[in-house]
């Protein structure tokens, strides 16, 4: 008797015992991250007009210049290049003809060469999608070194449209075509508007090389007098932080 009465004493010692509660080990802390942009300043290299990537940088080749091309302009709205037009050496004659300006020769990254659309590169590393202007004029009508003029002669420039690999979006207000004037007068190219055209852009003519090979051209009448002897002219890009509208 004493033996059983001793296990129920135990049993019921044991069914009154609290539990003690198990503690969780761990914490929760709170950290941050951060960057700032600032405008870049510096020049932008040219890209490829058919791949338009700017971690593939090319270097063009200029026919009318040896020496060429000119540099681009500092940032952060910059020109990184324009081509030059080489409508090459042609016969005379008595008849109107309309000549092709030659494709725009490179090296591409590797080195390698290669041809493409004739372009201008503009980029705009402000960092505050406001828009931008770019224009172009003819400064005067083909000469020679004596100063003889290849009377009445016009240049267009077709097939124009816009290569970028940026996410902005893309100057909305562009010429597919362009007369340029003789005389000076400006001529619009494309022109981003707010909250477009941030990142490098090209306007090309012709968006292939055999586009490319009949896009700009140079008409020249045949009653001009043709001297057998270079001419030349100049262009001169303008690149202006005002959007232009549509």
């Amino acid at each position: 008797m004493k033996k059983t009465v001793g296990m129920v004493t135990v049993l019921g010692l044991l069914t009154m015992m609290p539990v003690a509660a198990q503690a969780e080990d761990g914490a929760s802390y709170s950290s941050n991250g951060q960057i700032t942009f600032e405008p870049n300043t510096d020049p932008t290299n040219p890209v490829d007009p058919t791949n338009p990537d700017p971690e593939k940088p090319i270097t063009p080749v200029d026919p009318t210049d040896p020496n060429g091309p000119n540099p681009g302009t500092n940032g952060p709205l910059s020109i990184d290049y324009a081509s030059s037009l080489f409508f090459g050496t042609q016969k005379i004659t008595s008849k109107t003809e309309v000549y092709y300006a030659e494709t725009q020769k490179y090296l591409d990254a590797n080195d390698a060469e290669q041809e493409g659309p004739n372009f201008v590169q503009v980029t705009d590393n402000r960092g505050t999608e406001s828009g931008w202007t770019l224009k172009v004029k003819q400064n005067g009508q083909f000469k020679t070194a004596e100063d003889q003029e290849l009377t009445a002669a016009q240049i267009r420039l077709n097939n124009g449209s816009v290569a970028t690999a940026s996410q902005s979006a893309q100057p909305s207000n562009i010429q597919a075509s362009i007369q340029l004037d003789p005389n000076g007068a400006e001529s619009l190219v494309m022109s981003a508007q707010d909250g477009e055209g941030a990142g490098t852009y090209l306007m090309r003519w012709g968006n292939s090389v055999a586009a490319a090979a009949e896009s700009i051209s140079l008409e020249v009448p045949g009653s001009t007098t043709k001297y057998a002897t270079q001419y030349d002219t100049t262009f001169t890009w303008l690149l202006t932080d005002t959007p232009t509208n549509p």
